[in-house]
């Protein structure tokens, strides 16, 4: 008896040392997962991007074919729609061309051109011209009409909560901002305007695109020290001003 348990204790130690080997090789490597360094997409997830945005830039200006304009991927119609609104600019702003002038025009050209063709087509031994038929969808119009609607709507929300003296931090920025608008406004006039809003959205978006590994730093600096100013002008006047009392004469 004292001999088989002499012989069975061999076998149990080796099998003990066999699990406790398995269990250090697991806790060693569980280890060594934990160890590793971050992959280079988890460091690129945690560089600072402009606006605190998550999303590539294609995707930040909607994707699909305006954000490829946007971002000259196509460079023909990019080059196209940009040649046609500096064309636009300057009939309407150089020339001094009227847009309904131009519509008439245009349009008294082109029923002019095809009317001659259509009944001319037999003399010039040539086929006639293949007019299609136009029909206008709704569908685009009203996810457009929705979109607007939805956009007014919050609009207003924020407006009447500003009006309301509930955010004195917004009222603010929009007070700060309208003023700008009206500073710019005295520059420009509204068409030369939304030419240069054009001609920005071109060339900005395309070149933070290329450089926003420099940018993004850049950035972050200034949105700092923009955040530290504002801390001491809320803690110097912001912070001063009795919004309670206001609130309670108001309510």
């Amino acid at each position: 008896m004292a001999e088989e348990i002499e012989k069975s204790m061999p076998a149990e130690q080796s099998l003990m040392d066999k699990i406790s080997e398995k269990i250090h090789h697991h806790d060693s490597s569980s280890d060594s997962e934990y160890e590793k360094p971050d992959s280079p997409s988890a460091v690129k997830a945690k560089i600072y991007r402009l606006f605190g945005r998550e999303k590539p830039v294609h995707k930040v200006l909607g994707g699909g074919k305006p954000a490829d304009v946007f971002l000259w991927r196509d460079k023909k119609l990019s080059a196209a729609v940009l040649g046609v609104a500096t064309l636009i600019w300057v009939l309407f702003e150089l020339v001094e061309y009227h847009l309904l002038s131009l519509l008439c025009h245009v349009s008294i050209l082109a029923l002019g051109g095809l009317f001659l063709w259509s009944n001319a087509h037999t003399f010039i031994k040539k086929s006639p011209p293949q007019i299609p038929e136009i029909h206008v969808p709704e569908e685009p119009f009203l996810l457009i009409a929705s979109s607007l609607r939805n956009e007014l709507n919050q609009g207003f929300v924020i407006l009447r909560s500003i009006a309301l003296g509930r955010d004195l931090k917004k009222f603010f920025m929009v007070v700060v901002g309208l003023w700008i608008i009206s500073v710019v406004g005295n520059w420009f006039n509204f068409l030369t305007l939304v030419y240069i809003c054009f001609v920005l959205l071109h060339t900005v978006p395309m070149m933070y695109e290329k450089h926003e590994d420099k940018v993004d730093p850049f950035a972050e600096k200034a949105f700092k020290e923009l955040h530290k100013h504002y801390l001491v002008f809320d803690e110097k006047v912001v912070s001063k001003i009795p919004i309670a009392s206001l609130k309670a004469k108001l309510g």
